[in-house]
């Protein structure tokens, strides 16, 4: 919403400045500009634009208009046209503003897009992990740490806190191997949020780029005799204009018109806040869910509510009695479940699920380090671990649409041969977020009790 507010202000600001600084001359050919920022929400929005091609384009039909209005005295046909704005680069007749503006929205353009999509396959990696579905043995498990103590005549006592880790990380098998790739994936987002608070800040660039433009065209005035000179020299003396043309005497309400603007005159800041503000909420919320994954299991466990806690070990629920809890802990992640006491857990068999939104974040960790070194990232090939460099590189509107929801993948149909399958008749469609529902039935029975 910031981002999109930014832009809207940005080209409402250069409307209202360019009406009252050029008049007629700037409505006449607006569409210029209004281009120029129909491509960059484009570009935001996932849209398959090169900036630097945009942005070089923008110059060009800059120049090509600028110098028909200094010289009306001329008539010049498409292919003369052309010919000038091959001049551009060679002529510098904005002076050194293109380039430093295309340094700077390009950089600015490609870390907040990234970081937006960043943000995005986050939340949809998680909220797409938490429907997916715990294993019959996991089921069992659960279902004898929260209910066999009341059917032994224990209903006060609550699961030991090493058993109910061993239970969590045998049901969160799957998804404590998320996070690998999910720190390293919020350690990019963090090195991207790095270049929104730098000098190619969005709301630094965009902000007064209505003046950085118009300090551009001050230039083209001030250099146009010379440059005049020089694409006559290069592209030939163009035909002279009907003689009602050049009676209109352009050349002095031209120059009369063109006036420095006053920058005191700005609209607020996008969305009534700041970027810096915004950015500094966030990367906090960020460093917050680093080893979410991992610590799935021990942030249940150490709810006193859910468990006995970790200074009761004599006291409290073994899955057997009323007994301290004997087995070790297990590491963290499948292969390491292998001999766990608790779940039944098939550590040759994947969830391919959460395989897939392990892959998901391989490639935008891989883009967001793109988008920090400067680089343009394609968002079209989310297969290609490797892909994400190069300029120019966006999304088709299709693929990537405004909302960004993208890059992650919907639950693939579960194969004949899962567990899941084989217990499909007897078993609920279970989830984390069931699991979290148990749980709190069950303290909400305790305290009735």
């Amino acid at each position: 919403e910031f981002f999109r507010e930014l832009l809207e202000n940005a080209e409402r600001s250069l409307n209202d400045m360019f009406v009252r600084t050029y008049g007629m001359l700037y409505m006449q050919n607006s569409e210029v500009f209004q281009d120029l920022f129909t491509e960059l929400k484009r570009y935001y929005t996932g849209g398959n634009v090169n900036l630097e091609e945009m942005l070089n384009d923008f110059w060009a039909r800059l120049l090509e208009r600028m110098f028909q209005l200094i010289n009306p005295q001329y008539h010049f046909s498409e292919d003369y046209l052309e010919c000038v704005s091959k001049y551009t680069d060679q002529l510098k007749p904005f002076g050194d503003v293109p380039r430093k503006l295309k340094v700077q929205v390009t950089r600015a353009f490609i870390a907040a897009r990234t970081f937006v999509q960043g943000l995005t396959v986050g939340r949809e990696v998680a909220n797409r992990v938490s429907k997916v579905s715990p294993t019959p043995g996991c089921i069992r498990a659960l279902m004898k740490m929260l209910y066999c103590p009341y059917c032994r005549g224990l209903p006060t006592v609550k699961p030991c806190n090493n058993y109910c880790l061993n239970v969590m990380k045998g049901c969160l098998a799957n998804q404590a191997d998320l996070d690998t790739e999910w720190n390293l994936f919020i350690d990019a987002m963090l090195l991207v949020a790095e270049r929104l608070e730098g000098p190619f800040n969005i709301e630094s660039v965009m902000d007064p780029i209505d003046v950085k433009i118009s300090e551009a065209i001050m230039n083209m005035q001030e250099n146009s005799m010379q440059v005049s000179a020089k694409v006559f020299q290069g592209c030939g003396q163009p035909k002279p204009a009907p003689a009602l043309r050049s009676s209109r005497s352009v050349p002095e309400n031209f120059n009369t018109r063109f006036r420095p603007y006053n920058p005191e005159e700005r609209p607020t800041t996008a969305a009534g806040t700041s970027l810096d503000r915004l950015v500094t909420d966030i990367k906090e919320k960020l460093k917050l869910s680093k080893k979410f994954w991992s610590t799935l299991p021990y942030t249940i466990c150490k709810d006193e509510r859910v468990t006995a806690g970790p200074s009761v070990e004599e006291d409290c629920w073994n899955g057997h009695t009323k007994a301290r809890y004997l087995p070790e802990i297990m590491n963290d992640g499948l292969t390491n479940q292998i001999n766990n006491p608790e779940v039944d857990v098939d550590i040759t068999r994947p969830d391919t699920f959460i395989r897939q939104q392990i892959m998901a974040l391989r490639v935008m960790t891989n883009k967001l380090k793109n988008a920090y070194n400067g680089n343009d990232v394609n968002f079209q090939d989310t297969s290609d671990e490797t892909s994400g460099s190069g300029s120019g590189s966006g999304c088709t509107d299709d693929i990537c649409p405004t909302e960004f929801d993208f890059i992650t993948t919907e639950a693939p149909p579960v194969d004949s041969d899962r567990r899941e399958v084989e217990a499909s008749a007897t078993q609920p469609d279970w989830s984390l977020q069931t699991l979290l529902v148990i749980f709190l039935s069950l303290i909400l029975q305790r305290q009735w009790r």
